[in-house]
């Protein structure tokens, strides 16, 4: 799992976000788009695309969604 391709499949699960606005220093719990919704797809393509389970708890944990990839590579 690469980080470029992690920051893609996450900046996918958004409908309003331009994928743009999305790099690895991005605090995703700021995006105004970011609800528990996202969440759970975020949870779910992670599970599907990497093969990778974390929880909400794991989430809440992380800042960025580099901080969100190294936590689900560490899995």
């Amino acid at each position: 799992m690469e980080l470029k391709d992690f920051i893609e499949e996450f900046a996918d699960q958004f409908d309003d976000t331009d994928a743009s606005e999305i790099t690895a220093n991005t605090s995703f719990h700021d995006l105004e788009e970011w609800d528990s919704l996202i969440a759970l797809a975020v949870l779910n393509m992670t599970d599907k695309k990497f093969g990778k389970r974390i929880t909400f708890d794991d989430m809440k944990k992380c800042d960025t969604v580099e901080d969100l990839f190294n936590v689900i590579a560490a899995k």
